[in-house]
C-alpha cells in the first residue's frame, strides 16, 4: 500500500518538478542571475518560508496525527466539525498574517535583506534591490493565505488516501508563473513583477482546484472559528513547538539569504538555481515518501502496533537510501553539465553555470541528510512528540549559524551551502539518536547491509559516469550534443546502479512495504 501510494505521489511530483524546471528555465532566460532575479527569489522565499510553517510543515505534522485520531473514533460528524473549526481558525490567522506582510513589506525587506537596506540608506546602487523587494512582497505575500488553505485541503485528502490530488496541485502554480512570465513580462519595466503576479495567481488556482475533490470526498464544510475546540487546541499545542522543529532548514535558508544580501550580486540567484536542482530529487523521493509515511505511522501509533511502526520506518529508510544515495553522487558528478543544459541560455551565462555548480556540489553533499530528516521527523510527530524535534532543531540552527560564519568568510555563497548541508547532517543524526534512545526505532543488521550495498553500487556508478565525463571536451560541444551526452550519462548511471544492486543481491521484494 505504501509503495503504491509513494509511487503515485512520486509520479505527480515528477510532473510538478519537471514543470518547475521549465519555470526556472523561463526565469533564467528572462533574468539570469542578476539583480532582478535576486529580488524575485527573495520576495518569493519569504512567503514560501511561512508556507512551510503553516501549510506543509509544522501544521501538517501536528494536524495529520490528530485528524487520524479523530477518524479512528468513527464519528463522522465529529470528523467534519473538526475540519470546519480547524479550517476557520487557520484561515483567519493566515489572512491577517498575509495582510501584515503586505503592510509591513518594507520592514520585512529590511530585516531579511539587511545588506540591500544598508545600501539603500547609503544611496548605493544595490539599494534599488531593497525598493524592488519592498514592492514585490506586497504582491507575493497574499499567496500565503491561498497556499495555506491548499495545504490544509491536501492534508485532509492524504488522510483519506487520496494522495494524487495534493501531489498534482503544484503543477498549477508552475503553469501560472510560466504563463505570466511569457504573457506579461513586456507589461512591466522589471520582468520580475510578472513572475510575482504569477505566484499570486498560482495560489488562487491551486486552492480552487482542490475544492471539488473535497466536495466529492464529503469533507467540504463551511469554515468556523474554533480556537477553543479541544482538537484544535491539541493541534495548536503540537504545532507551536513543531513550528520551529520542522522548519529549521527553512530558517537556515532565510539566514543564508540575509548573509547573501551582503555578498556579490548573483549570490541569491546562484544559491536558488542550485537549490532548485537539489529540490528535484528531494521532492520526487524524500518528500513523496514522507507524505505517505506520516499518516501510516500515525495510524500505527493509534493502533499501538509498534512492530508495524518499525516496519514502515524500515521501508521509508530503504526507499530514501536506494534513491537518495545515487541522486546525491549523481548531482555531485554532473552538477555543471546539468545546470548548463537546463539553464544556459538568454541572460544565464556560462559563468552563472560555474558559480551555481559550486553551490550545487555543496548542497548535494547533504541531500541524503535532507531526506533522512523527512522520514525521521514523522517518527516523532506521529507519536505527537513535537518537543524533541524542537530541541534538536535549536541545536542544528545554532550550528548552522556557526558554520555560516566559518565557511562564508572563506568560501562566500558556497560556504552558505556547505553550512546548510552540515547542519542538516547534524539534524538527521540527532533525530535518529533520539528515536533510538526512546526505543522507537533502530537500524537492524539487514538494513545496514542493504545501505552498504546501495552505497557501493552508487560509488561504482559515480566512478563510471566520471570517467565517461572526463573523456569529453564539454566546451567544444554544441547544445544538442550536450543534451545527448547528459541523457546518455544519466541512462548509463541508472543501468550501472541497478546492475550493481542486482549483483549484490538486492531484489524488488526488498523495497516492498509491509
Amino acid at each position: 500500500m505504501l509503495l503504491k501510494s509513494g509511487f503515485i505521489v512520486s509520479i505527480m511530483t515528477l510532473l510538478s518538478r519537471v514543470l518547475g524546471l521549465v519555470r526556472d528555465v523561463v526565469v533564467a532566460n528572462l533574468m539570469g542571475a542578476g539583480a532582478s532575479a535576486d529580488v524575485f527569489f527573495f520576495a518569493n522565499k519569504i512567503p514560501n518560508f511561512l508556507r512551510r510553517l503553516f501549510a506543509e510543515g509544522a501544521f501538517a505534522q501536528a494536524f495529520v496525527p490528530v485528524l487520524s485520531e479523530v477518524q479512528a473514533q468513527g464519528d463522522h460528524n465529529a470528523h467534519l466539525t473538526f475540519i470546519a473549526r480547524i479550517s476557520g481558525t487557520l484561515g483567519v490567522i493566515v489572512f491577517f498574517t498575509a495582510l501584515f506582510g503586505v503592510v509591513a513589506s518594507p520592514v520585512i525587506a529590511a530585516l531579511f535583506g539587511t545588506g540591500w537596506f544598508i545600501a539603500y540608506l547609503d544611496g548605493a546602487v544595490e539599494g534599488e534591490k531593497f525598493e524592488l523587494a519592498s514592492t514585490m512582497l506586497k504582491i507575493t505575500f497574499p499567496y500565503l493565505f491561498f497556499i495555506t488553505l491548499t495545504g490544509l485541503s491536501g492534508a485532509i485528502l492524504n488522510t483519506l488516501n487520496r494522495f494524487a490530488v495534493a501531489a498534482f496541485t503544484p503543477v498549477l502554480l508552475n503553469l501560472a508563473i510560466i504563463g505570466c512570465a511569457w504573457g506579461l513580462h513586456d507589461q512591466f519595466s522589471t520582468p520580475a513583477f510578472a513572475l510575482a503576479w504569477g505566484v499570486f495567481l498560482g495560489g488562487v488556482v491551486q486552492l480552487s482546484f482542490q475544492l471539488p475533490f473535497l466536495y466529492r470526498a464529503g469533507v467540504l464544510v463551511r469554515p468556523r472559528w474554533g480556537w477553543s475546540d479541544p482538537h484544535v487546541t491539541k493541534v495548536r499545542t503540537l504545532m507551536i513547538p513543531a513550528l520551529f522543529g520542522v522548519s529549521v532548514s527553512q530558517i537556515n535558508l532565510l539566514f543564508d539569504t540575509l548573509i547573501a544580501s551582503f555578498l556579490m550580486t548573483g549570490s541569491v540567484s546562484w544559491l536558488y538555481y542550485s537549490d532548485r536542482l537539489l529540490e528535484f530529487p528531494l521532492g520526487l523521493f524524500g518528500i513523496a515518501i514522507a507524505t505517505v509515511i506520516l499518516p501510516a505511522l500515525s495510524k500505527d501509533h493509534v493502533a499501538k502496533d509498534s512492530t508495524q511502526f518499525k516496519q514502515n520506518m524500515n521501508w521509508a529508510l530503504t526507499m530514501v537510501c536506494v534513491l537518495g544515495i545515487p541522486s546525491c553522487l549523481g548531482l555531485m558528478v554532473l552538477a555543471e553539465p546539468i545546470l548548463s543544459v537546463i539553464f544556459e541560455r538568454g541572460a544565464f551565462t556560462s559563468n552563472d553555470v560555474t558559480m551555481a555548480g559550486m553551490s550545487l556540489l555543496a548542497y548535494a553533499a547533504g541531500l541524503v541528510s535532507f531526506m533522512l530528516i523527512k522520514i525521521f521527523a514523522p517518527g516523532y510527530y506521529a507519536r505527537q512528540d513535537t518537543k524533541t524535534p524542537v530541541k534538536i532543531g535549536i541545536i542544528a540552527m545554532i550550528a548552522n549559524m556557526g558554520f555560516n560564519v566559518i565557511f562564508a568568510i572563506e568560501f562566500g555563497y558556497v560556504g552558505l551551502a556547505i553550512a546548510t548541508s552540515l547542519s542538516a547532517t547534524l539534524n538527521a543524526a540527532l533525530l535518529y539518536r533520539g528515536l533510538v534512545t526512546a526505543g522507537v526505532y533502530q537500524f537492524d543488521t539487514a538494513i545496514l547491509w542493504r545501505i552498504a550495498k546501495m552505497l557501493l553500487s552508487a560509488l561504482i556508478m559515480a566512478s563510471t559516469v566520471l570517467m565517461l565525463k572526463q573523456s569529453v571536451d564539454w566546451e567544444a560541444l554544441l547544445f544538442s550534443q550536450r543534451i545527448l551526452y547528459v541523457v546518455g550519462w544519466l541512462v548509463a548511471a541508472v543501468a550501472v546502479y541497478i546492475s550493481c544492486l542486482g549483483l549484490l543481491g538486492l531484489r524488488p521484494q526488498h523495497f516492498k512495504s509491509a
